[in-house]
């Protein structure tokens, strides 16, 4: 055979290899999507923060310079977007996390946390609006006066139907001031329960108080599955978390940073602490928004909690145990192939979405729909 046939045929099996690595590539603990099972749904946001699937099967987000739109998620067309004056983002604050009402569909309501200024400082609040007629209206502060700063707002939302009516969960972070996150009667590092309409539930721990967990640094992540609320938290500068949120129970910052070890036993077994069922051990990757995954779509993430990371700038799968209260194993996606990725939602159907989080104008949605 001419030497020349031979090296054109060397060269074409090396192109194949290529195109193969290409379309999946590994990252030492798992195998990403090959690139025709991804894709770039919208781009040219802003700091996208939340992102959640609706009841009318339309993709919501926040920016968070002050922007909620709702996006058409099979052609990426935005059919509403509405920008919210009082929204003041500063560092890390601005306009955080959204909720819809789980009879959205009928009552049109809508919830959303946002940090802003007043006479007192930079503050964040808990606000209520009707969507009607294609745009949002009627705002009704639900709970306000939350210390903000530019780091550790919080603040995920889930408004969730209960035995005693609707209620919402949202967390607060402590505003870089870390001993409040222990004092009961402070609005910060906190998981706060709340009544639909704003007011505070007989039922919650502390009567009259909106506690419902404290001990909190900086919670980015929450989720129901499994009858339980999983949640995800930036630790200092060791020990991110994900928990298991239980009513009146402490999860220990600033004292306890992760599981209880060392000098740190005994201030949780005077303090009643619960330990997270996860931690990034002696580094973090600033976890950041979670979704529960349980679709038959992609298996291979069946009972998964999925959780996006923010310095690590990837997708982090935690398959739990047939309980839902271990995690078993631990997988990495798409490890710096968009950046810093903010927060995650599952469609009915089991597509998966993630947004990033990288600054300027060129933020973005992605959809995966099988390994």
């Amino acid at each position: 055979m001419p030497a020349k046939n031979i090296f054109r045929g060397i060269l074409i099996m090396a192109m194949m290899i290529i195109v193969a690595c290409n379309k999946k590539k590994t990252n030492g603990n798992g195998n990403n999507p090959p690139e025709a099972d991804r894709r770039v749904v919208k781009q040219n946001l802003q700091h996208v923060w939340e992102i959640l699937w609706g009841p009318d099967d339309h993709i919501w987000f926040s920016e968070r310079e002050g922007k909620i739109s709702k996006m058409d998620p099979s052609t990426g067309n935005i059919v509403f977007s509405s920008t919210i004056n009082d929204v003041v983002a500063s560092g890390e604050g601005g306009l955080l996390g959204m909720a819809l009402h789980p009879d959205f569909i009928n009552n049109g309501l809508l919830y959303i946390v946002y940090n802003y200024s007043s006479a007192t400082g930079y503050r964040e609040k808990l606000v209520r609006y009707t969507f009607v007629n294609n745009t949002i209206a009627s705002p009704a502060i639900l709970f306000d006066n939350i210390a903000a700063s530019g780091i550790h707002n919080g603040s995920r939302i889930r408004v969730v139907s209960e035995s005693t009516g609707v209620k919402i969960y949202f967390t607060t972070g402590d505003a870089a001031n870390s001993s409040i996150a222990q004092d009961v009667n402070s609005k910060n590092g906190k998981v706060i329960r709340l009544n639909a309409d704003g007011t505070i539930p007989p039922d919650n721990p502390i009567p009259g108080n909106p506690l419902w967990s404290y001990g909190h640094r900086n919670p980015q992540g929450l989720v129901f599955a499994n009858n339980k609320l999983y949640e995800s938290e930036h630790g200092p500068s060791i020990e991110d978390e994900v928990n298991i949120i239980e009513k009146g129970r402490n999860y220990g910052w600033p004292t306890v940073n992760g599981p209880c070890d060392g000098g740190e036993v005994s201030f949780c077994t005077a303090n009643n602490i619960k330990e997270p069922i996860w931690s990034s051990g002696n580094s973090t990757i600033a976890v950041c928004g979670i979704d529960y995954y349980n679709s038959d779509k992609i298996p291979e993430w069946k009972n998964s909690i999925l959780m996006t990371t923010l310095k690590d700038a990837s997708l982090r799968q935690l398959k739990l145990s047939a309980d839902g209260n271990a995690v078993l194993s631990t997988s990495i996606f798409f490890k710096s192939e968009y950046g810093r990725i903010r927060d995650i939602c599952v469609s009915p159907s089991g597509n998966v979405y993630l947004c990033t989080s990288n600054g300027g104008n060129d933020d973005k949605i992605i959809e995966i729909t099988k390994l």
